[in-house]
């Protein structure tokens, strides 16, 4: 049994709990991943694996047992908008219903600190560029309700069970583990930066930009991205303050400041040293023209400063990411 203590981390074997994991462990935790592996990785996995899904009440118990688990960081969820809004009942009973059976495992356990992966997705069609907490929340797709309800049964937590709980709001996470060893790896890819790298090697035959006529500099939309090793830190700093005594909050983590498509697709360029094959399509509805967050709070209360998320890091760790994960495709375009 380790002396460090130990942290539950579910999802810990996908994109942003794996990188969170190598984080505990750098700073002096003991990550146990908690993961049902249907989208994670087992090799992504650090520190004990144990394969459980959240809604797994006895899995649950037996793992805060065994492994004495101090507090939580809550990644296990769907997480993507068409699906929840072709199939909301899947959203609604992984993200909400899940997160209920693991608070409910978490108070008979005696573990009442969570830091919670929230999203920028609550604030539903926010056009902004310095995005606060206290903007109104009213999501547009289950996915984002999800979270929303998520956040508001933790509030509640707080008040009547003295349950302390960080939400964090991303914005758009990005990059990869600057070692390598990690990244983004989905079956089924939605992010602009991995889809725009995929279509580089020959594996995304229809990568469009959505919309070049909005009143942006250069027409496409502008949103804020954060370097998932900076996102890693930040649940750090939140769980540092959660186990001396802090009740927790909301909070926004990005940078503040924000790049459109097209400056995120010359930055790619730049790195890979060739155009991104696109297509120009009509925007999407719902897609505001900014959304950029105003990073104060998390600055102030959790004295959290991005390192990595400057454009050329994030984009050149998630090239060398991408050029191991993905290989070249027969046909792609290639570096003259």
């Amino acid at each position: 049994m380790s002396s460090r203590p130990a942290i539950l981390v579910t999802g810990g074997a996908g994109y942003i709990g794996s990188h969170c994991c190598r984080a505990l462990d750098a700073a002096g935790y003991q990550p146990v991943t908690y993961d049902n592996l249907s989208t994670g990785h087992r090799s992504f996995a650090a520190g004990a694996l144990v394969v459980g899904d959240i809604a797994d009440k006895a899995t649950l118990a037996r793992t805060f047992a065994q492994h004495d688990i101090v507090a939580v960081m809550h990644f296990a969820a769907s997480s993507l908008v068409g699906e929840s809004v072709a199939d909301p009942q899947k959203y609604y009973v992984n993200n909400l219903a899940g997160t209920l059976s693991l608070l409910a495992a978490m108070r008979e356990a005696g573990c009442n600190r969570l830091v919670f992966s929230s999203t920028g997705a609550v604030y539903g069609n926010a056009d902004s560029k310095a995005l606060r907490e206290d903007y109104p929340c009213a999501p547009i797709n289950p996915y984002g309700a999800s979270k929303w309800m998520i956040e508001r049964v933790l509030a509640d937590y707080r008040t009547a069970y003295g349950f302390g709980s960080f939400a964090l709001r991303y914005f758009n996470a990005a990059g990869a583990d600057p070692a390598g060893g990690i990244g983004e790896l989905r079956e089924v890819e939605t992010h602009l930066i991995p889809r725009a790298m995929m279509a580089l090697q020959g594996h995304v035959p229809d990568f469009a930009v959505f919309g070049d006529d909005y009143d942006t500099p250069d027409g496409t939309a502008i949103r804020d991205y954060i370097h998932v090793t900076d996102l890693a830190a930040a649940h750090v700093l939140a769980l540092k303050l959660l186990l001396e005594g802090h009740s927790g909050g909301a909070f926004n983590l990005g940078t503040g400041n924000g790049f459109s498509v097209r400056e995120i697709l010359a930055a790619i360029a730049t790195e890979a040293g060739r155009d991104v094959p696109h297509v120009v399509k009509p925007r999407r509805s719902g897609d505001p023209t900014y959304l950029v967050a105003d990073p104060s709070a998390a600055r102030a209360t959790l004295n959290f400063r991005p390192a990595y998320s400057d454009l050329a890091t994030i984009i050149r760790t998630a090239w060398a990411w991408h050029r191991k994960a993905h290989p070249l495709k027969t046909g792609a375009p290639v570096r003259e």
